[in-house]
C-alpha cells in the first residue's frame, strides 16, 4: 500500500469515526432534565450559544421558564414546542430530519456505503491469471496505473463533511435569526413577563435587545420605565431624553425623565415634572405628580 493511499484511507477512517461519534452522541438517550432541555435550545440573542451555556438575561429568563413549565407538569416535548412556537424551529440546537439537517444523520451511512461499494467494485475488477511466480520470465510485469478511486472517495466524503459544517446549527458563526417582527414580538412578551415577576433589570436588558434591532420610541419608553423600576435612574433618564429628542411632545417621556431625575437627585426634576403637568394636566399620573411636587 502506497503512502498516499494509506493517508487517504486514514482520512476516511477519521472522518467516518468523527461523524459516527457525533451522530451517536446526539441521537443517544439523555435525561430529560431542565438542564438537558436548555442544552437543546439556542439563545435567540446570542451567536450559537445554547440556553444552558449563555449568561445573557434572555437565556436566564428562558431557563426560568423551563423550570416553571416542568414544575407545572408539562412534558419536555411540550416545553420545546413552547419555545418553537415563539421563536421558530431555529431555536432548536439539534439538526432536523429534513433538508440539509438530514445530511448530518445520513453521513456515516453514506460514507460506509461509498467505501463498501468501491471495495466491491475493485474486487470484481481484479483480473484472473497466473501468479507472478508462474508468469513468463521474459514478460515484463505490467505497470498498473494508479487508481484514482480512493481520491474520489476522499473528495466526496470531504464534500459531505463540508456541507454538514456549513449547514450545522451548532456553528458559532451561525446566526439564522427568526423573522425580525416575530422575534421582536416574542422578546417583548418575554420582557413583559419578566416585569410581571418584578425582574425589572432583566426585563430592561431584553427591551435593550429589541431597541438595538428596531429602535422605536415605544420600546425605548418601555426600556426607560424598566430601568427606572430597576433603580437605574441615570440610564432611565438618558433613554427618556433620547425619546424626547425624536418626539419633543411625548408626555410619557417627560414623565419618566422627571421621575428619573428626581430619583437621581437632579435639580432639573421639578422643571421637567412641571412641563409634564402643563402638557398633560388630565393624565392619570398627574395627581401623583402634583403630590410629589407639593411634598416638602
Amino acid at each position: 500500500m502506497t503512502l498516499r493511499r494509506f493517508l487517504t484511507l486514514g482520512l476516511l477512517v477519521v472522518l467516518l469515526g468523527a461523524a459516527g461519534t457525533a451522530v451517536w452522541r446526539s441521537a443517544g438517550p439523555r435525561p430529560e432534565s431542565a438542564h438537558s432541555i436548555a442544552e437543546q435550545l439556542l439563545c435567540p440573542t446570542c451567536q450559537g450559544e445554547s440556553v444552558a451555556q449563555s449568561q445573557s438575561p434572555m437565556a436566564a429568563a428562558m431557563r426560568d421558564t423551563i423550570d416553571q413549565q416542568l414544575a407545572a407538569g408539562r412534558t419536555p416535548e411540550q416545553v420545546r414546542r413552547f419555545f418553537v412556537d415563539r421563536y421558530g424551529p431555529d431555536v432548536l440546537a439539534e439538526p432536523s430530519y429534513r433538508g440539509l439537517g438530514l445530511l448530518l444523520w445520513l453521513l456515516p451511512g453514506l460514507t460506509v456505503a461509498l467505501v463498501a461499494g468501491l471495495a466491491l467494485r475493485r474486487r470484481r475488477r481484479k483480473p484472473d491469471g497466473p501468479s507472478p511466480a508462474e508468469a513468463p520470465a521474459e514478460a515484463p510485469p505490467a505497470r498498473r496505473r494508479p487508481s484514482r478511486a480512493w481520491d474520489a472517495v476522499a473528495v466526496a466524503v470531504i464534500a459531505l463533511v463540508a456541507a454538514v459544517a456549513v449547514a450545522s446549527p451548532h456553528r458559532a458563526s451561525d446566526t439564522r435569526p427568526a423573522p425580525t417582527a416575530d422575534r421582536n414580538t416574542s422578546l417583548q412578551s418575554l420582557a413583559q413577563s419578566l416585569e410581571d415577576q418584578g425582574r425589572y433589570a432583566e426585563a430592561a436588558e431584553v427591551y435593550r435587545d429589541v431597541v438595538t434591532q428596531r429602535p422605536d420610541d415605544r420600546t425605548r419608553l418601555k426600556l426607560a420605565f424598566a430601568l427606572l423600576r430597576a433603580e437605574r435612574a441615570t440610564e432611565a433618564a438618558i433613554t427618556a431624553e433620547q425619546v424626547l429628542h425624536d418626539s419633543p411632545t411625548s408626555t410619557d417621556a417627560l414623565l419618566i425623565l422627571g421621575l428619573a431625575q428626581r430619583a437621581s437627585g437632579s435639580p432639573a426634576a421639578t422643571a421637567t415634572l412641571r412641563r409634564f403637568l402643563k402638557a398633560a394636566p388630565a393624565d392619570p399620573a398627574a395627581a401623583e405628580v402634583r403630590r410629589l411636587l407639593a411634598a416638602p
